[in-house]
């Protein structure tokens, strides 16, 4: 969704109605996860995936549909053994769809949602999907105010407070609630949609590899900061690709600024006066991704100099180093694929075996 936000923007400005399809629900081996979007606009235009071309051309029709009637519709979309040619996925997954119409009268508050998510501010859009309350009706939640309804007042009242607690999280998913806001899982079933702030990768080490990395966390979605202690080396001009390019000691940067559980930290110094009292200060916080480059020779003398300073066992067994997945990996671009690879295969528990020697779901349950 975050994706095609800006094209969408620029059909709700010019009061252009569009049909707007998410993913609310995914079961076994789906190509999607929840939160994808696929919409169709004027002259027919599309923007956006649902499932990577299995369904897609269905979606269109029931976009259209749902723009013409201003009635928005949940429909899933599975595997048919019975059907060789019925719409489908040919992965036998299943993925749950919410399509709706998009109007500036039916939904009031999606320019404010959209502005957010541009600017960074963290947003939860809940929808109803299913129930007797109106489906398709939203409800934008921020931190400190919320925007729009989904009818009784009970109901908006427990939706705001999950959707402040997914938004915490970063989390998205379907909620079920009571028609008055009641904790059960009969009547109300909502998508609490939230658009956290993009993660960040900081990325320390002003070199070539820092580049291929800065780059390819840019591309995951990361918010990538380069910090460098020389200002020789450490400038925008090299990394393009960064959001900002810092020149200060790593530890010291690293001891002021925020790192939460989804932040990456890449210590490409494999100096030990810079990475050393960086890597005691990182494996002290939050992160999900903490890697160092360097030989195993520098490995093994860094985890010597990490054991003096006092870390413990434990506090080390969260450090990836040497870097990456074993891929042969030469050249910067190279490097930063097998990077990207382990932070990606940590974040969702892949193996990073070749597909061909594993089995089961490729894309398991999240």
């Amino acid at each position: 969704m975050r994706e095609i936000l800006p094209t969408l923007s620029e059909w709700y400005a010019a009061r252009i109605p569009f049909g707007l399809a998410t993913v609310v629900a995914v079961s076994r081996s789906a190509p999607r996860d929840p939160g994808a979007a696929m919409a169709v606009g004027p002259g027919d235009e599309v923007v956006g995936s649902v499932s990577g071309g299995c369904v897609e051309g269905a979606v269109f029709e029931l976009a259209q549909e749902v723009v013409e009637s201003g009635e928005a519709r949940l429909e899933t979309f599975g595997y048919s053994n019975e059907d060789a040619f019925a719409v489908g996925l040919t992965c036998g997954g299943e993925i749950t769809l919410l399509v709706r119409p998009v109007t500036q009268e039916t939904d009031p508050g999606f320019a404010a949602v959209a502005q957010s998510v541009a600017e960074g501010r963290p947003v939860t859009v809940a929808t109803v999907t299913d129930g007797p309350a109106t489906i398709g009706a939203t409800l934008a939640v921020w931190p400190d105010e919320v925007s729009g309804t989904l009818g009784p007042t009970g109901l908006d009242v427990a939706v705001t407070a999950d959707a402040r607690g997914e938004l915490a999280l970063g989390a998205t998913g379907l909620r079920h609630y009571g028609p008055h806001g009641e904790r059960r899982e009969d009547t109300v079933t909502v998508f609490l949609h939230s658009f956290a702030p993009p993660p960040r990768m900081l990325v320390f080490g002003a070199i070539d590899y820092a580049a291929a990395v800065a780059r390819i966390g840019s591309f995951l979605g990361y918010r990538v900061t380069v910090c460098d202690a020389r200002p020789v080396f450490a400038t925008p001009k090299r990394f393009p690709d960064a959001v900002e390019v810092v020149v200060d000691w790593p530890h010291r940067y690293l001891r002021g600024t925020d790192t939460d559980e989804r932040t990456v930290i890449c210590v490409l110094t494999h100096d030990p006066k810079f990475d050393v009292p960086l890597l005691e200060e990182a494996l002290h916080r939050p992160a999900a991704y903490i890697g160092a480059m360097g030989s195993r020779r520098t490995h093994d003398d860094r985890l010597r100099r990490l054991l003096d300073a006092g870390l413990t066992e434990s506090e080390l067994s969260r450090l990836r180093s040497p870097v990456g997945l074993d891929l042969g990996a030469r050249t910067p671009e190279e490097v930063a694929v097998s990077v990207a690879a382990e932070i990606v295969a940590l974040r969702w528990g892949g193996s990073g075996a070749p597909l061909t020697a594993t089995g089961g779901a490729i894309h398991p349950s999240t």
